[in-house]
């Protein structure tokens, strides 16, 4: 069962990057990997429990560079392996939906993010830095798919 958030505030994310699909995916389907890369700038994470299988959990505390913990957890609502991963946002702050697309573009591989957050004021006005946090996560997952390639 796929849960949808009617008229939901829609956030897209999507980047190119220089490696195979197959390595783009292990990237998130990877918890240690996953782990170096996941949120904005200043974060640290830990996955306490990682079921990317359809109604797996995902529990991660990601801690920001004041050392506050953010403890989220969230709902695998459809996995696709090497394709799509779409999962349910519960908490701590604010639900969303998240539907990844991993697919070809020419020898590289696209990621697709779309986030779809409950339509509230808190949420519109999160909208901007939500969006740049995506770019962000995106950079960081950069420099992890670099480093591996140099191994």
């Amino acid at each position: 069962m796929t849960t949808r958030i009617a008229n939901g505030i829609e956030i897209l994310s999507t980047r190119v990057f220089p490696v195979s699909v197959p390595r783009l995916y292990a990237a998130f389907a990877e918890p240690a990997l996953l782990e170096r890369w996941w949120g904005p700038d200043g974060f640290t994470n830990r996955i306490t429990r990682f079921e990317l299988v359809s109604g797996g959990e995902w529990h991660i505390t990601m801690t920001n560079s004041e050392g506050q913990a953010f403890h989220n957890r969230s709902t695998f609502e459809r996995v696709e392996p090497g394709s799509r991963i779409q999962y349910l946002h519960h908490e701590p702050m604010h639900v969303f939906t998240m539907d990844m697309h991993f697919a070809d573009a020419d020898d590289h591989a696209r990621l697709t993010w779309q986030m779809v957050l409950e339509r509230n004021r808190e949420n519109l006005e999160l909208k901007k830095f939500i969006a740049a946090a995506n770019e962000q996560n995106f950079d960081r997952l950069g420099r992890v798919l670099a480093e591996l390639k140099d191994h």
